[in-house]
């Protein structure tokens, strides 16, 4: 490393000799060479106090962060959202014959660029975040799309052109408000599992009621045990069950009403309005934790810079 240092002798007269650093001078901490630092050391080419060589491991961490301030930008964002849904919709054009006909290789072309997009942001993400990458639902999801749209569609592997579909929900890991709502369902899952098994013992005590009530006499609804869940299934969803089924019984058994009308009140209005607010209040909670989770992050990073600022003026403080 070539430098330049002003001599304070006499016979210099404050002129700046070249010198070389020695390698084991550069290897010093920078507390033992603070007394170097106020000799007035002057790097060739530059105006600041002394150069410090980085080494390669200290290159590799500014690229990584360099990476990652990258990746979390608004506007890198924002573009990946936008190829997302660009590419949707030339997946939707590749079903089209005659756009296929008149423009299919550009469709092709693009599609292939989107892909090579989403790959380099994983390749890119995996760099940056080494194993933090997998830590992370959304990301592991991601890694998992981009992964199955990169096997070849040929022979075995036919089936899996029909699923680059699912690089459409890559926008629910990149949307805040999509992922939320994502949360919010799969949180929501534990709670659901109850509701649902009411709603099932229910649909079955019902199935069995409707087939020996009716079965004789509406085989085509209730002839079976599956065939009458099928049916309660479709007088549940409001779908034509008084005009389709409802009032046909009723023509052969007048007080069928007592059975039908409890049935969707307890089903439809009940048990599907708890499903929904479990969903609701997964999701609200969900948004609590975010919250909590950011305000935290900057709580930390306050304190990491009141840090820095304190072990700043003790190292000014120790050289005065």
């Amino acid at each position: 490393m070539r430098i330049q240092i002003q001599s304070s002798g006499e016979g210099s007269g404050g002129v700046w000799q070249p010198i070389h650093l020695p390698n084991r001078l550069r290897r010093i901490s920078l507390q033992d060479w603070s007394s170097f630092v106020r000799s007035r050391i002057k790097c060739r080419g530059l105006t600041s106090w002394y150069c410090v060589k980085r080494t390669d491991q200290q290159v590799v961490e500014n690229m990584r962060a360099w990476l990652i301030r990258g990746l979390e930008r608004p506007g890198f964002q924002r573009f990946i959202i936008g190829v997302i849904i660009f590419n949707a919709i030339l997946l939707g054009m590749e079903t089209s014959v005659r756009i296929m006909e008149l423009a299919g290789n550009l469709v092709v072309t693009l599609d292939k660029l989107c892909l090579a997009i989403f790959t380099i942001e994983i390749i890119a993400k995996l760099y940056a975040y080494r194993r933090r990458f997998f830590r992370d639902g959304w990301n592991i999801m991601d890694f998992v799309i981009v992964a199955v749209s990169l096997v070849p569609a040929a022979h075995t592997f036919s089936v899996l052109r029909a699923l680059r579909i699912l690089r459409v929900l890559r926008l629910v890991s990149a949307v805040p408000s999509l992922r939320r709502v994502m949360e919010g369902l799969i949180n929501a899952l534990p709670g659901m599992g109850s509701v649902l098994g009411l709603c099932g013992l229910i649909f079955y005590m019902g199935a069995v009621m409707t087939t020996k009530l009716f079965g004789d006499d509406f085989p085509q609804w209730f002839g079976t045990l599956g065939r009458s869940a099928y049916s309660l299934f479709q007088i549940m969803t409001l779908e034509s069950w008084s005009m389709g089924i409802v009032r046909f019984v009723m023509v052969e058994y007048p007080y069928a009403w007592a059975f039908f009308i409890p049935f969707i009140v307890v089903t439809t209005f009940a048990v599907m309005n708890l499903v929904v607010g479990l969903i609701v209040s997964a999701m609200q909670q969900s948004h609590y934790e975010e919250e909590a989770g950011a305000t935290d992050d900057y709580r930390e990073e306050v304190l990491q810079r009141l840090r820095v600022i304190e072990a700043r003026l003790a190292e000014r403080n120790s050289n005065i």
